[in-house]
């Protein structure tokens, strides 16, 4: 008995070949992907989008006022904030004794901005509140 065909199944296995090498030769490097898909992974936890949130909105402020606002214990901030900053998310600034934290670049930025977006309008435009 043959295997029904579904939906999204080809009866040929390469359609247009030159679209698949040319999508194949500009696609990133694995070590570029994983990279992104660690990215991806840090994002994908509450506890750190909060902060990420709380940046956009801030600016930048120092790891007690960024547990004050989240509601989190000073130590699971600041291990957050070391895994943000490890993976480039975030830059540190140091007064002294006082780190102050802030999004890294205009790209974290713009790609915060367009994922709270794409919930807004997904969501049927009702802002997303970040608890």
């Amino acid at each position: 008995m043959s295997e029904p065909v579904g939906i999204d199944s080809c009866d040929l296995k390469l359609v247009d070949p030159d679209r698949v090498r040319a999508v194949q030769a500009s696609l990133p490097t694995s070590d570029v992907v994983q990279e992104l898909a660690d990215v991806f992974g840090l994002l994908g936890d509450p506890n750190r989008l909060r902060l990420l949130a709380i940046l956009l909105e801030a600016g930048e402020l120092c790891v007690c006022d960024l547990a004050a606002a989240a509601g989190m214990a000073e130590s699971t901030t600041s291990h957050a904030l070391r895994l943000l900053r490890a993976h480039q998310v975030v830059k540190v600034r140091r007064a002294g004794r006082m780190m102050h934290y802030s999004l890294r670049d205009g790209h974290v930025r713009m790609l915060l901005d367009v994922a709270l977006e794409h919930v807004r309008h997904s969501d049927g435009g009702d802002p997303v509140v970040v608890r």
